[in-house]
């Protein structure tokens, strides 16, 4: 806000009071002109109407009142009524400002002009025009200043209100046009995802029952598949109803991990990418149970997608390592593998979904994903920064064959 309109702010009015005191002693002291000091009872109207400006700067009426019943004292016991008629007139002008009704002000014009005009009379009826000008200025000049600045405050206002509730309107269409959406995403997640998904683990129940005397391994694969698709439904009813409801509090499940919980649900993690044939060495320091819920889930949400990457890409037969430290409070994860035998610089399909996802899961959280050979195999690896510091790039990867993706950045 400028200092112009912060001068005539609603909320200010003390302050034009100081003003306009200082300004009415300074014309007493120094405006009177040599010769023509104040007299006793100038300074005494001029003070007692400088108190009553300060007491009554809230009390708009009254403080208008006042300053009239001086204005008549004034004109009837001094000579010169400078301070007294602009008392009068400044307390018409934050009338004019401050009234709710026109009628109100209105009768403050009428009251003050009447005194004048008095005045005037009083001094000759034949000598109407110095009164007749000096009601104009009194009180003509506070009015329309007052109404300019009500107006203008007014017309500040109503484009205030108008910006407000075009913003409202767009944010209305906003969170309309994202509800939309979230319908549509979980409408396909139901009706083609998890029909899917509910669909084989139907299949695999029929074939666990069906083949009750199968090779354990089998049966182990079956379990498995079955669990898997079992939990990934849970997952899936979880996130529709988030879609269809954003009220519902099961996000939390989706996002976050008690810090306690993240080092079993890496072990199963492992133990599932183990058991489809993979071989993990783990490294996986005591502070890995401090970190907190939400980078603990993006750790399990990438260790489970670069795992899988591996049996994908690199073969069951592979050999792979997953890493996580902290280091002053940042979180350093990797998973590297051997490639499994298959011969550097062999291209590998995918969707390119995979690492995509895993870089912006990462990036979230202020970190880098960085993704490339490292001799035979590959190598994803990035840096969690601590909550309370900036973010840092993610170790670099040395270079060697694809395994894990295909050189173009694909992964499933």
């Amino acid at each position: 806000m400028g200092w112009v309109s912060r001068l005539f702010d609603a909320r200010d009015t003390l302050v034009r009071m100081l003003l306009l005191d200082l300004s009415g002693v300074g014309y007493l002291v120094f405006g009177t002109g040599a010769g023509h000091a104040p007299t006793r009872t100038q300074w005494v109207l001029a003070l007692i109407a400088f108190g009553t400006a300060l007491l009554l700067h809230q009390r708009r009426v009254a403080n208008l009142l006042a300053q009239s019943a001086l204005l008549i004292v004034a004109f009837v016991m001094i000579d010169d009524q400078m301070i007294n008629e602009v008392g009068a007139a400044f307390a018409l002008l934050e009338l004019t400002m401050a009234a709710t009704r026109p009628r109100t002000f209105a009768a403050g014009a009428a009251l003050v002009a009447a005194i004048n005009l008095t005045a005037g009379y009083a001094h000759g009826p034949d000598r109407w025009t110095g009164p007749l000008y000096a009601a104009l200025v009194v009180v003509g000049l506070p009015v329309l200043l007052g109404l300019v600045i009500r107006t203008t405050r007014e017309l500040g206002q109503q484009a205030e209100a108008k910006a407000e509730a075009e913003r409202q309107q767009r944010e209305s269409e906003s969170r309309a046009a994202r509800a939309d959406e979230r319908s549509a995403i979980a409408r396909e997640l139901h009706d083609v995802v998890a029909h899917h998904v509910a669909s084989m683990v139907l299949r695999v129940g029929v074939a666990r029952h069906v083949l009750p005397d199968a090779d354990p391994r089998v049966t182990d694969v079956f379990d498995d598949v079955h669990r898997t698709g079992t939990a990934a439904l849970a997952d899936l009813r979880r996130l529709v109803a988030v879609l269809r409801d954003p009220s519902v509090r099961t996000d939390a499940a989706l996002t976050a991990l008690e810090p306690s919980a993240l080092p079993a649900a890496l072990a199963a993690a492992v133990a599932t990418a183990e058991q489809a044939g993979l071989t993990i060495a783990r490294t996986l320091s005591p502070e890995a149970s401090s970190i907190d819920a939400v980078r603990g889930m993006a750790v399990l949400r990438l260790t489970q997608e670069a795992l899988t990457n591996v049996a994908k890409h690199a073969g069951p037969t592979a050999r792979a390592t997953l890493a996580v430290t902290v280091t002053d409070g940042n979180v350093h994860w990797s998973v590297t593998d051997d490639g499994g035998g298959t011969p550097p610089g062999l291209p590998a399909g995918g969707s390119g979904h995979g690492l995509t996802g895993m870089r912006e899961r990462v990036e979230v959280l202020g970190g880098t994903l960085t993704a490339g050979p490292d001799g035979n195999g590959w190598r994803v690896a990035t840096l969690l920064p601590g909550t309370d510091q900036p973010a840092a790039a993610a170790p670099a990867s040395p270079p060697a064959a694809a395994s894990l993706v295909d050189p173009g950045g694909s992964s499933g």
